[in-house]
């Protein structure tokens, strides 16, 4: 058996969570040729395969019969460049973060407001990541993904990747995808989008003009000041999706709540902020077990140590419970569940 193979492998400190977790096995990708050797050995193909990044939008069970394959292709480069825009690949292992600050570095706006967002290049678009008012699909251009039950390599426009809120064809695929490389077309007339309110009054305190990383620096200080660091406090990030609803059961909730923070879609429909209805729900820094919604921002569950998954999902069912009660709509999470 390859060298690279751990038996039953401690996920503990692969996910931001923190929650205990073990698999069968976890393969450590470095190099697409592994995946052949990997995919033709008899044994690890009695189990399931996972595909993990950084882990950081996970819920994880903590014994798990499966094959974790951990992504680590690392590379970055300019692809190409033309009179209207950059293409700029990026191989799935390299962290989201780090990546977006060497975009900005190379003067290539686009991917600012994605700032701070943890996890890697690869599970972004699974998750269609998005902040501040962008999403990845605004820039993505296209990506190269490999079906690990049959080994072939594909590319997949932005428009086959199938983007929706917090969705893609790789988050809903029966079939086992594992995106390589994805390429990103970052135009040269980019213009920052500023029209949180929170990003105007940081970039007004730092006295910065709206330049990309101007733009990220002050997304980074909001982002820092509300949402604890996995590092110190085990977290998920966001938990929960700001739910999308009718006109009319906007202009029904806001009748009986005139603070209702929700964003007009334009197409009549109205995106309710999620971390606003939980603060009123009372969740917001209330504990259930060792774990509970962040005191800083209702919309992050926490880990106060010690969590597993059956103690994470009674607070996501609680909290939903309440929510349903009060607003009349569900709330769903929005981590991935193993």
């Amino acid at each position: 058996m390859s060298a690279s193979l751990s038996p039953r492998a401690n996920l503990s400190a692969m996910n931001t969570l923190g929650l205990t977790a073990f698999a069968a096995r976890i393969l450590h990708l470095q190099s697409i040729e592994q995946l052949e050797q990997w995919r033709l050995d008899p044994e690890l193909n009695t189990l399931p395969w996972s595909i993990l990044g950084g882990g950081s939008n996970l819920v994880l069970s903590e014994s798990l019969d499966r094959v974790v394959v951990h992504v680590e292709l690392k590379g970055k480069r300019l692809l190409r460049e033309d009179n209207e825009a950059w293409y700029v690949a990026a191989a799935a292992g390299e962290l989201w973060h780090p990546f977006v600050q060497w975009t900005l570095a190379q003067g290539w706006g686009g991917l600012e407001n994605l700032s701070l967002i943890p996890g890697t290049v690869g599970a972004a678009p699974v998750q269609n990541i998005g902040a501040y008012g962008v999403e990845l699909k605004d820039t993505l251009d296209h990506l190269t993904a490999v079906d690990l039950s049959s080994g072939q390599m594909q590319q997949f426009s932005a428009a086959q990747c199938q983007f929706a809120y917090r969705d893609s064809f790789f988050k809903q695929s029966t079939t086992p995808w594992l995106i390589c490389e994805v390429v990103f077309r970052l135009p040269k007339n980019h213009q920052t989008k500023t029209n949180y309110g929170d990003i105007a009054n940081a970039l007004q305190a730092m006295q910065l003009p709206a330049t990309p990383s101007a733009v990220s620096q002050a997304i980074c200080q909001v982002r820092q000041a509300k949402l604890p660091d996995p590092a110190v406090i085990g977290n998920a990030g966001s938990y929960f999706k700001n739910p999308i609803v009718s006109a009319a059961h906007y202009q029904k909730l806001q009748a009986r709540y005139p603070q209702l923070v929700a964003y007009a879609l334009g197409d009549g429909q109205y995106k309710l902020a999620a971390g606003w209805l939980i603060e009123q729900a009372g969740w917001k820094g209330r504990r259930l077990g060792p774990v509970g919604m962040y005191e800083k921002q209702a919309l992050v569950l926490v880990n106060h140590g010690g969590a597993t998954a059956a103690d994470v999902l009674a607070l996501e069912q609680a909290v939903q419970a309440d929510i349903a009660a009060l607003f009349e709509l569900a709330l769903e999470s929005e981590p991935v569940k193993w």
